[in-house]
């Protein structure tokens, strides 16, 4: 019987962060979860690709835009369960156990979000993180998502957009839980930006989204 997951990671310049998220999935292995892993890449002009190679990954390719990169990904799986991790999401040693006993529930599923950083500021931004995906079931992509494949496919998948690609999926599913283990995720944006500001401009890009504002206008926003 093939093992149940395939794994899927959107890349673009990644070389920096991909090695630690591929080193991290390794137990997956050995606990037999993980039937593929797929690096759906946008275009990298560094080490990115070739790192994925070596590790064995199906490699996709198409444009820059992390929704379309997703779908494309997910598009090629085979696997009963999909695990969509971003390329610099390193999960907690012993994931491959709440993974593999939450299998049977059939329900999808985030971890919880870490930063891999100290002090009060990520403490307090990963824990309002998690206290909005258990109360209102709206983990963002950064945290994992572990869905199964015909509800991946039944609720219609990534659409191609190139932000808010993971809230747009998650607000079409019901029952997330949120696993025991954590997903920890690059600290820099908030480090580079301030964690007070950066964690309001999210809250903030939230709100334009539900609002309606387009994914392109908010991805022009948030880039700058």
């Amino acid at each position: 019987m093939p093992a149940p997951i395939s794994i899927v990671i959107p890349t673009l310049n990644a070389g920096d962060s991909l090695p630690a998220t591929l080193g991290a999935l390794i137990e997956g292995l050995h606990a037999g979860l993980i039937r593929e892993l797929i690096v759906s890449d946008g275009g990298s002009t560094d080490q990115t690709v070739e790192i994925a190679d070596e590790a064995g990954a199906e490699i996709v390719t198409g444009l820059p835009s992390r929704g379309g990169q997703l779908a494309r990904g997910c598009a090629a799986a085979k696997g009963e369960w999909l695990l969509v991790l971003h390329a610099d999401t390193v999960l907690q040693e012993g994931w491959s156990k709440s993974v593999g006993d939450h299998l049977s529930t059939r329900a999808p599923a985030a971890f919880r979000l870490a930063f891999r950083a100290s002090g009060f500021a990520p403490t307090w931004v990963a824990g309002w993180a998690n206290l909005r995906s258990r109360l209102f079931g709206l983990p963002y992509g950064d945290q994992g998502l572990l869905i199964p494949r015909a509800m991946y496919q039944k609720v219609g998948g990534y659409r191609d957009q190139p932000l808010m690609e993971d809230v747009a999926l998650v607000r079409r599913l019901r029952g997330i839980t949120l696993l025991p283990s954590r997903a920890f995720t690059s600290a820099d944006r908030y480090q580079r930006a301030g964690w007070l500001r950066r964690g309001a401009r999210n809250l903030w890009t939230l709100t334009r989204y539900f609002l309606g504002a387009e994914p392109e206008r908010l991805a022009q926003a948030y880039r700058r």
